[in-house]
């Protein structure tokens, strides 16, 4: 039978604050006489190193949000505002039953109570509580990461905690790719070689050299690492730095992208220039271009390019607006603003560079770098060697993509004789 919903909420809230019995519960939907603040919202009782808490997570559709709730004051005033807010039903789980609670279009509550199906699990009691039934508790376990935060690389480079996630992010995408690289250098009888081209303060140059010589991605020994950029600056305080922190087998030199001629350490044995892994990382406007036709020339098995600062091609639709261009049908509202022109720029020079390296053997994959909230620039380009040859519906896809923007790309100029036999025509 329906009961007034203030009293049968009321009911409630002891079940809420119970971190002994309450397995969870979960908050949902809408009443007719108003929105809650959160679309979804769900208690859990988890066991820290810290103590027990009460985990909330609330979501608002797109991006779930967590905190862990002290016992006691901070608890219970955020179970009562969660009381308050006009959700249109709720579910609450304890170890030996299961009540749902649904608000009716006359706002009465409807409540339903029934035995839960969970059965207690042989965990540690609470001090205090050894007769009552417990289950297991969530709890934070140590994610396995792939370079410990408390590496001494870390306060060498003043990365903070921001740059140690951007580490981790990239290391998870390097992971992947790196087993093509690592297979070219077994064939050739000899260590891994990187090139990493405009690495500026080096950073993410420093953690994917210790990582791959600790035999990360099965990178074969001994991993040799040249990072390359024009500030000769940059180039002395990472030499400095690689020296303080005994990371044999990496250096640095100051040259430009498209002059650098790689000196490896073990060209003796091996005379050449063959790369296996190539980075280039927020390689700013047409230095990503330079850096990715570099590769390609060497036929580097595996690349890995996180563009910046998109420029030139949102310089050329700039300037055929003001020549009188119109947009390609039906993207005139991108045309009018300057500020999506400026986006939809950076988008299209990625995918003009993806179709490109697609025409020149590479299977080609645009992904997340970090999250947004931490760099506007977070798209990588993962691009691995393949050999294969361009067919005719690759190169009219990018001959037809270009041509309605009416854009030439720098990469397409700098690698021009290798494009000559597969296209693009147009």
């Amino acid at each position: 039978m329906p009961e007034p919903l203030a009293a049968a909420l009321a009911g409630l809230r002891p079940l809420l604050l119970d971190d002994v019995h309450l397995v969870r519960a979960i908050a949902a939907g809408r009443r007719r006489d108003g929105v809650p603040v959160h679309e979804r919202v769900e208690l859990r009782p988890v066991d820290l190193k810290a103590g027990r808490r009460l985990q909330l997570v609330t979501t608002d559709g797109r991006r779930p949000s967590t905190r862990n709730l002290l016992p006691g004051p901070q608890a219970e005033a955020a179970v009562e505002a969660l009381l308050a807010e006009p959700f249109g039903s709720w579910r609450v789980e304890t170890v030996d039953r299961v009540i749902q609670l649904r608000v009716t279009r006359r706002g009465l509550a409807q409540v339903h109570a029934g035995p839960s199906a969970r059965r207690p699990g042989p965990v540690a009691d609470p001090p205090g509580e050894a007769d009552e039934p417990q289950l297991q508790r969530p709890h934070d376990r140590a994610r396995a990461r792939l370079l410990d935060p408390g590496d001494p690389l870390f306060d060498a480079l003043g990365a903070g905690a921001g740059k140690r996630r951007q580490v981790e992010a990239f290391l998870r995408l390097l992971a992947p790719a790196t087993p093509p690289a690592a297979g070219a250098a077994r064939a050739a009888g000899r260590g891994l070689r990187v090139a990493d081209l405009g690495c500026g303060n080096a950073y993410l140059t420093f953690a994917a050299h210790r990582w791959l010589s600790a035999g990360g991605g099965g990178a074969p020994a001994p991993v040799r690492t040249l990072g390359v950029d024009v500030s000769a600056d940059a180039v002395d305080r990472n030499t400095r730095l690689a020296g303080e922190l005994g990371l044999a087998g990496l250096s640095f030199t100051a040259a430009s992208i498209a002059r650098f001629e790689p000196a490896w350490p073990d060209s003796q044995a091996h005379p050449d220039d063959a790369v296996d892994l190539v980075l280039a990382l927020h390689a700013c406007d047409t230095a990503t271009d330079e850096a990715l036709a570099w590769a390609v020339r060497r036929e580097a098995p595996v690349i890995m390019a996180a563009p910046c600062c998109h420029h030139d091609i949102q310089r050329q639709i700039d300037a055929g607006r003001r020549a009188g261009d119109r947009a390609p049908h039906p993207y005139g509202a991108i045309w009018r603003d300057g500020i999506l022109r400026e986006r939809f720029a950076d988008v299209l020079t990625d995918a003009l560079r993806a179709a490109l390296l697609r025409l020149l053997g590479y299977r080609v994959e645009v992904v997340e770098f970090v999250e947004s909230r931490h760099t506007p620039r977070n798209a990588l380009i993962r691009a691995v060697r393949t050999g294969a040859r361009a067919d005719g519906r690759r190169r009219a896809e990018y001959a037809d993509l270009a041509g309605a923007w009416r854009v030439r790309p720098v990469l397409e100029d700098l690698l021009a004789d290798r494009l000559a036999g597969v296209g693009p025509h147009r």
